[in-house]
């Protein structure tokens, strides 16, 4: 529910919930920090250019993490490479959401089988809660995952958890997590 779908009474007052509002405010204004790593961020750059227009939906893409809210990794993160991801998602103020964009930050891509440098995802590192797939995935897709993050923010209340907004959001749609386990063992056999 939005916030333009509350009840409008008498004189223009709004009547909706304090959730409501922090929530619409907050999911209309996501900064994200792009943290392009390889040819996804040649992607993650094409849709925040003029093509695609992120700022009709109030993303504007911040350098720094201490004015981030959104981490979206996109390409190969190396061994050498998670510390840093590590510590600039520390550095993040909370709440703080991770979107993974590509099949190399997924699940490490074509190169972790023949390396040992390449993680195997950037879920071993930090908590992910939106992957879009693809090698590389399209700017659709992207902004596909970011309208998801936008749905979890909407599903979030005050004194609710994170796991229960995602239980609540998993409620909604069909969960990918027995999909992205069943490839993990299969590439690992």
């Amino acid at each position: 529910m939005g916030l333009l779908d509350a009840g409008i009474s008498k004189h223009n007052v709004v009547i909706t919930s304090v959730d409501n509002v922090l929530n619409w405010a907050r999911l209309s204004s996501l900064w994200p920090m792009g943290f392009g790593l390889a040819c996804c961020a040649i992607e993650m750059m094409a849709t925040n250019a003029s093509n695609y227009d992120l700022e009709r939906f109030g993303i504007f893409p911040r350098s720094s993490p201490r004015q981030s809210d959104l981490m979206i990794v996109a390409g190969t993160v190396t061994m050498k490479m998670a510390e840093r991801v590590v510590r600039l998602y520390e550095q993040m103020p909370e709440p703080r959401y991770v979107l993974s964009m590509g099949s190399c930050s997924n699940c490490g891509g074509p190169y972790w089988e023949h390396g040992y440098h390449v993680l195997k995802g950037v879920d071993r590192v930090i908590p992910v809660d939106v992957y879009v797939p693809g090698c590389p995935p399209r700017p659709e897709s992207l902004i596909g995952g970011l309208m998801k993050v936008q749905e979890l923010i909407r599903m979030e209340q005050i004194g609710l958890s994170r796991a229960d907004a995602l239980r609540k959001l998993a409620e909604k749609s069909i969960d990918p997590q027995p999909v992205i386990d069943a490839e993990r063992q299969a590439a690992r056999a």
